[in-house]
């Protein structure tokens, strides 16, 4: 069997192989913490599950639906949009995917050519670069040069070719989470804008920000930007519905079009009883998203706190969005002798039987993610491990 060539330059997912090594572990009896997992540890909300039970018993969730998705779903994040941002959008600005992965997915299927270069500002989070491959195109990966991991318009202005596409931020950012200001990211809409290129912005994380931190979308800009900016969102992250896998593109129409004509010989609908549960998540109260705000919140600044205090671990900043530590571990792993943040996280898993991510799967070697979407009693137990792990000779 000949494998193609595409399929042989895709790396594996890190985040999805270290979770499963940690479970794999975990099935045969090793106490493994793990912090590798980007999903918050609280059950689907009660109201969400029933709306999602009531679809099934009444049998409306026993067909299929239409390929871009249930109206009312598509409705449902427009009235969302509308509450958040007071942006009014019809249904035909609304793409229903399988996950807020597959709306990428689609998105680089629709519009990357071959060698066609898409800006990355590192970290990035880990499917965009392997998608981006997928689509034949290149990725043209920035490094900040700030302590905060922002990109400015200068470092944009260096890199920049008649070959750029598009530009991907993602803001609550996965693995640092660092968020951009509303000033900072209407700067940079602005400079996608005036130099032609597609402004692809990552929301999924963008009702969790936390210590007074202020989130602004980008679909609260003038008309100009908007028409030029794609947005990336899903219910997973803020309704605990990571397994569910409901995610959702907002774009001008004809790429709307477009991406959903690709879905249709993907995946058709999204799952019928996801869409009816999500269609609870957004319209429904939203009490439980601010109780897990507050909860993050906490783990954060008890843990932020115990990371910094860890021997060679130093945090670039202190996150306010989403619900990861991205420490650098340069100096820690100098100390243990080993070469890469990969060697170093894999040791950590199979010594100390903490799951942590490495951070050549986000373009920053030398640095770790760790996740805090888990209790604070697992958290001061992988602290403490890994301080002992670092301590032992």
């Amino acid at each position: 069997m000949q494998l193609s060539k595409r399929v042989l330059n895709v790396s594996p997912s890190a985040t999805l192989a270290v979770s499963a090594e940690s479970k794999r572990m975990q099935a045969n009896g090793i106490d493994v913490v793990n912090l590798s997992a980007g999903e918050p540890d609280f059950a689907t909300p009660q109201n969400i599950q029933k709306a999602a039970i009531k679809s099934i018993q009444n049998g409306t969730a026993s067909y299929y639906t239409p390929v871009p998705g249930l109206p009312e779903l598509r409705q449902a994040v427009s009235d969302r949009i509308q509450a958040d941002t007071g942006r009014v959008l019809t249904t035909d600005h609304i793409l229903i995917t399988t996950g807020a992965k597959m709306a990428l997915y689609e998105l680089f299927q629709a519009l990357v050519e071959p060698n066609d270069e898409v800006i990355l500002i590192a970290p990035f989070w880990v499917s965009y670069e392997e998608q981006i491959k997928l689509a034949g195109g290149q990725s043209t990966v920035v490094h900040p040069s700030a302590n905060d991991m922002k990109v400015t318009v200068e470092e944009l202005d260096k890199v920049v070719t008649r070959k750029t596409k598009m530009i991907i931020i993602n803001s609550p950012q996965n693995p640092s989470g660092l968020v951009y200001s509303k000033e900072e990211m209407h700067v940079l809409a602005k400079w996608a804008l005036k130099r032609g290129i597609l402004f692809v912005v990552d929301e999924i994380y963008g009702n969790l920000v936390y210590n007074g931190q202020k989130f602004t979308s980008v679909l609260t800009f003038e008309d100009d930007l908007v028409a030029n900016t794609v947005v990336i969102n899903g219910v997973s992250k803020s309704y605990a519905m990571t397994g569910w896998r409901i995610g959702y593109a907002i774009a001008q129409p004809e790429l709307i079009k477009k991406m959903s004509a690709l879905q249709g010989h993907m995946t058709s609908n999204p799952s019928a009883v996801a869409q009816y549960a999500a269609i609870e998540a957004l319209s429904g109260e939203q009490k439980t998203v601010i109780e897990m705000k507050d909860a993050f919140q906490k783990r954060l600044n008890r843990t932020a706190d115990l990371v910094e205090a860890l021997p060679g671990f130093h945090l670039k900043h202190k996150p306010t969005g989403a619900f990861y530590l991205f420490p650098n571990v340069e100096e820690a792993m100098a100390a243990k002798g080993y070469d890469s943040s990969a060697e170093f996280a894999m040791e950590l898993l199979q010594k100390a039987h903490v799951a942590v991510v490495a951070g050549e799967g986000f373009g920053m070697p030398g640095y770790i993610r760790l996740s805090y979407a888990t209790s604070q009693e697992q958290l001061d137990k992988a602290m403490n491990r890994i301080q002992e792990f670092l301590a032992a000779k």
